[in-house]
């Protein structure tokens, strides 16, 4: 596992990590799935959880841990959340500090299953992410209906926002029905500071991207690294 750090702004901190999947010598996530199919996808994505609370819990992760996870992977979620709660117990992970995302490149085509399973986690205290939201599947509507604790503005929105009035546009709208249901709004993939700045101009206080830091295998990095924070 890699883990690249979320930044809150507002109190320049790190207040999480997103785990993700490395291959055995250190190959990127396009490289990991391109061996996932339909009979091995079950095993892969409950083996990922388990690998990043291990590995999260090693490193002395304190903050939000956040999981990429396949919900068409997930046939029954309280079935199908029972490993990462003993994965939890087992090497004394707070619970309430995993944040669950719809990992990305996947498809849904059943709204109501992701709901259900939505619904299923956040009864048991984890919080919900929608991932790469501005690309494919992810729509208003689905955030409406899903309701996730957070929302993963998608690095093709936020790339040069400084010269795209149009996804400024968008960015300002989805805002404010975040702010109406209660989601907050991180910005992925901010790779300059003049994003940045034009994205603390629209009121986004959480961000991940290569400004701050890229992800280290099986390393945290720690706020007073972040050279990009200024």
């Amino acid at each position: 596992m890699a883990f690249q750090p979320i930044i809150d702004w507002k109190y320049q901190v790190i207040c999480g990590y997103e785990a993700l999947v490395r291959g055995p010598e250190g190959q990127g996530a396009g490289w990991v799935f391109q061996h996932v199919n339909e009979e091995n996808k079950y095993y892969f994505d409950q083996a990922c959880r388990v690998k990043a609370i291990e590995t999260a819990s090693k490193l002395g992760c304190n903050t939000y841990l956040n999981i990429n996870f396949l919900p068409n992977a997930v046939y029954n979620p309280e079935t199908c959340i029972k490993a990462t709660i003993e994965a939890a117990d087992l090497y004394g992970f707070d619970l309430t500090k995993l944040v669950f995302e719809v990992t990305e490149g996947e498809q849904i085509p059943d709204k109501d299953h992701l709901n259900r399973i939505f619904r299923s986690y956040a009864k048991r205290g984890f919080k919900t992410a929608i991932d790469d939201y501005g690309s494919g599947y992810a729509t208003l509507d689905w955030l409406v209906e899903l309701q996730p604790h957070i929302l993963k503005l998608d690095m093709a929105l936020v790339r040069n926002i400084e010269n795209n009035p149009d996804n400024q546009f968008i960015i300002e709208q989805t805002i404010v029905q975040c702010e109406r249901q209660g989601t907050l709004v991180l910005a992925e993939g901010v790779e300059t500071k003049a994003e940045l700045e034009c994205l603390l101009g629209l009121g986004i206080r959480y961000y991940q991207g290569y400004y701050f830091a890229r992800p280290e295998l099986e390393r945290l990095i720690t706020t007073a690294e972040l050279n990009g924070m200024k």
